[in-house]
């Protein structure tokens, strides 16, 4: 499912419509890349929590000539599933 197909299936579960279900999910989307940018947490109960974790510098090799590099320290979002939605795919 893509974001669009997410936005029309919100659409039909709320009997709102499309145009509202999209701006409703961008905003949605667009307020937890902001708590991310900020270094905090979104946790949805029984959903999950979305949050940035920190990467640290390390040593590494160029595949293809065996090389070795340094990868730099990153910060990565990530989720994870709360109970209530690993219990639903279970």
């Amino acid at each position: 499912m893509n974001k669009g197909e997410l936005a029309q299936k919100m659409a039909s579960e709320t009997g709102g419509s499309n145009a509202e279900a999209a701006r409703y999910l961008d905003a949605f989307l667009s307020t937890v890349e902001q708590e991310l940018k900020g270094g905090g947490e979104v946790n949805i109960t029984g959903f999950g929590k979305f949050k940035v974790n920190e990467r640290p510098a390390r040593e590494g090799s160029n595949p293809q000539t065996g090389e070795k590099m340094h990868i730099k320290a990153s910060k990565v979002p990530a989720f994870s599933a709360g109970n209530a939605l690993k219990q639903s795919v279970s």
